[in-house]
């Protein structure tokens, strides 16, 4: 199984009386959500499954990654979940050939640190910042981007 896991991208803090989960994506994290799906394509890194966190900043992000036609599951119970919810529900999803998961530090990110193993060395893993994405196939890494590399710094 090909696994991807990808951290939401960079989100608004403008209005302080919105709820953490209504959240939406600023315009930095428009850009880095749309850039992140097209690496996944000239990648190669094609989801069959979808499970994307039920917040709006991940509802978003998975909008701009454009992978409309894949079968995709929002749910509330990987909003701000977890390392071990986000494990046993990766497990549960067996069937998937690439299962892509969209969420939330710290869970996602202790995920990706842990599932990486002390091999894969990158400092831009440790921290797993917004729009993060890693690509592990067999349990090895096979891929890892952040926005930053992918778009120029005025763009950011």
């Amino acid at each position: 199984m090909k696994l991807i896991l990808l951290r939401h991208a960079k989100s608004s803090w403008t209005d302080p009386l919105q709820s953490d989960h209504e959240r939406p994506l600023n315009a930095r994290g428009v850009t880095s959500a749309a850039a992140i799906g097209d690496w996944l394509r000239a990648k190669g890194h094609l989801p069959t499954q979808i499970l994307c966190s039920s917040a709006a900043r991940t509802r978003e992000t998975y909008d701009l990654i454009r992978f409309e036609s894949v079968p995709t599951e929002f749910s509330d119970a990987l909003y701000l979940a977890s390392e071990g919810v986000l494990s046993r529900t990766i497990e549960q999803a067996h069937d998937a050939e690439c299962l892509m998961v969209i969420g939330h530090n710290p869970g996602l990110g202790a995920l990706a640190l842990q599932l990486a193993g002390p091999t894969f060395q990158d400092d831009a893993l440790y921290a797993f910042p917004t729009g993060a994405c890693l690509v592990l196939e067999d349990g090895a890494v096979t891929d890892f981007t952040v926005p930053r590399r992918l778009l120029g710094a005025s763009e950011l």
